[in-house]
């Protein structure tokens, strides 16, 4: 099974379709399990940041993005459920990946907010997360939230739903609209 659980990421980042040129924002980055991927995707012209709370993480990414040849790759470290605290701009990203991020919060509509603030008019955000029947992952299935629980998150805080896309049997994924 690849890192993350996930049946097939490279076809999750094709399914988002993102023309070269893209600004995407991957909050939570991780260790880039998705962020060399996008920044692939969006081609030299585009950008990606990686935001992650933790230091360590990032410069996993800078690693491999520097072996990789990836130069399109902004790091920031910052707190997601404070309103500003992914340090990117009002309106200024294409599309926001949360991929494994919700799941980890009690505080998910801060987060949602910090997302719909940094997205462009007509933006998307891409939430990705553990099933709460996952049957690997996180042992705490205390904070998981199912795909109902995270499209009802989202559409309370003005998003509208575009599509579903499939993921893993663990994970649930979901496209909207600002």
């Amino acid at each position: 099974m690849p890192a993350g659980g996930f049946s097939n990421p490279e076809r999750i980042i094709k399914e988002l379709n993102l023309p070269e040129g893209t600004r995407v924002a991957d909050f939570g980055s991780g260790s880039g399990y998705f962020t060399l991927l996008l920044a692939k995707a969006v081609g030299p012209e585009g950008l990606v940041t990686a935001v992650d709370v933790l230091p360590a993480p990032l410069e996993v990414i800078k690693t491999r993005a520097g072996d990789a040849g990836l130069f399109n790759i902004a790091y920031v470290r910052g707190n997601l459920e404070v309103l500003g605290g992914s340090q990117l701009t009002d309106d200024s990203q294409d599309l926001v990946l949360l991929a494994n991020i919700l799941f980890q919060s009690q505080k998910k509509a801060d987060i949602i907010r910090e997302t719909k603030r940094v997205l462009k008019t007509d933006g998307e955000l891409v939430v990705i997360d553990w099933t709460p029947q996952a049957v690997f992952g996180p042992a705490e299935a205390g904070w998981k939230l199912s795909k109902e629980e995270g499209q009802k998150l989202a559409e309370a805080a003005g998003f509208a739903l575009v599509r579903e896309i499939a993921v893993s049997q663990n994970h649930w994924g979901l496209i909207f609209k600002k």
